[in-house]
């Protein structure tokens, strides 16, 4: 009995062992294959190409961005993800290009494309971006909007293979139509400028002010060349009298040729939002949670100066593809796009929360931080805000707003 139990036992082990030894030998050959896919070296080019505009006349020095801006983001972007590439053996570069005239501009991203290249960060005007979205048609191109905020390129005019890396004018006043209802600040005095860039920002707070329920109380228009610096004092009481009281006054004023005169300076003492006083921006220089302190100062050091929003959608941009990247462990356009464009994507980006692309229109959701100069005052979405899949979609065109069918 002892004996034969005893073979019973041994054939039993002979049978575990050959059975682990089957399963070691499997695990071992995903290993090996997986390390042969992770250790193969992969290296990226991607092209940082801007149209240079032309500053607004009038406009005075303070507010005007530094000519570097954006690519420097993408830069210090490059850098953040070699450094984690060199674990993986994936290596980024980045290419500059500054563009004078539209046909100069169209011409380079033809010359890149034809060299190899697939992935384009673009910082350029709306009618340009439009044309670059014919131009991509049916191309394996990877395309990122990182200055132009115009609602129609996420709600009308869809493009199909441009992905927006910075916020909407509609997102902008989503957030700080939140933050008013949130405060109980109902009644309204809107101000706008004479240019169509300002004309579309009101546009754009008067669909915020109608969804969030705030009422607009009067709507005014700066068309003067008066010199505010020496005469708002007198000049900006008189403009902003109304025969009905308002709580706040929303200034529409892309290039600030008069919206920084108005704080301070309204016949009733009010605050300022929209284009001067406070502000909602994608990025600032009073963020520091989250990690933001990090990158904030890692950005001085490189660039001698803060970081603005233009600067964090090209940081954003590029971070999209290198984190694609990281996780596929292939630099295949068709691949990227698909995956960024998925539900699987999300990004790390100093914002307490992953972000991610709506389907729908390319536009990447994010919070949004309300500051004013020199302090972070609050972040939208706002407490209290609700939405069937995430709050983040209560900023901006939300999928059943949109006219954009790009996922449908």
């Amino acid at each position: 009995m002892f004996i034969v139990t005893r073979v019973r036992f041994k054939k039993y082990l002979v049978k575990r062992i050959a059975s682990c030894i089957g399963l070691l030998c499997f695990y071992c050959t995903n290993a090996i294959s997986s390390t042969e896919a992770i250790s193969s070296p992969i290296t990226l080019d991607i092209s940082y190409v801007k149209l240079a505009q032309q500053q607004a006349p009038g406009v005075s020095t303070l507010f005007k961005k530094p000519e570097d801006s954006g690519y420097m983001g993408a830069k210090l972007a490059i850098s953040d993800s070699n450094t984690t590439g060199k674990f993986l053996q994936q290596h980024f570069t980045l290419n500059y290009f500054i563009a004078t005239k539209t046909t100069q501009f169209l011409d380079y991203l033809e010359k890149e494309y034809q060299q190899g290249r697939r992935i384009f960060i673009l910082q350029a005007p709306s009618a340009q971006l439009v044309q670059v979205d014919h131009w991509a048609k049916k191309k394996p191109v990877l395309l990122f909007n990182v200055s132009e905020s115009a609602d129609e390129l996420r709600n009308s005019q869809c493009l199909p293979s441009v992905f927006h890396t910075i916020p909407s004018n509609a997102m902008k006043s989503d957030a700080l139509a939140q933050w008013l209802l949130y405060r109980r600040m109902n009644k309204v005095l809107l101000i706008q400028g004479s240019k169509a860039e300002d004309i579309q920002l009101a546009t754009s707070f008067k669909r915020a002010a109608k969804r969030f329920g705030l009422k607009i109380i009067d709507e005014k228009q700066w068309d003067f060349n008066t010199d505010l610096r020496r005469s708002a004092q007198q000049e900006i009481p008189l403009f902003t009298q109304t025969v009905q009281d308002y709580d706040v006054v929303y200034v529409a004023d892309k290039s600030k040729a008069f919206a920084e005169f108005l704080p301070f300076n309204t016949y009733l003492p009010r605050p300022v939002i929209g284009s001067a006083g406070l502000e909602a921006l994608a990025w600032h220089s009073a963020i520091e949670q989250w990690g933001a302190t990090q990158l904030q100062n890692r950005f001085i050091e490189m660039a001698d100066r803060k970081m603005n929003e233009v600067d964090f959608a090209g940081y954003l941009a590029v971070r999209s593809v290198a984190q694609s990247v990281h996780k596929l462990h292939s630099n295949t356009s068709d691949k990227l796009i698909e995956y960024i464009n998925s539900t699987d994507f999300e990004l790390a980006a100093y914002k307490g929360r992953k972000l991610s692309f709506r389907a729908w229109s390319r536009q990447l959701r994010m919070p949004l931080a309300l500051v004013h100069p020199h302090a972070l005052v609050s972040q939208s979405p706002q407490p209290g805000m609700l939405h069937p899949i995430t709050e983040l979609d209560t900023l901006g065109f939300d999928a059943q707003e949109s006219q954009c069918e790009l996922s449908r």
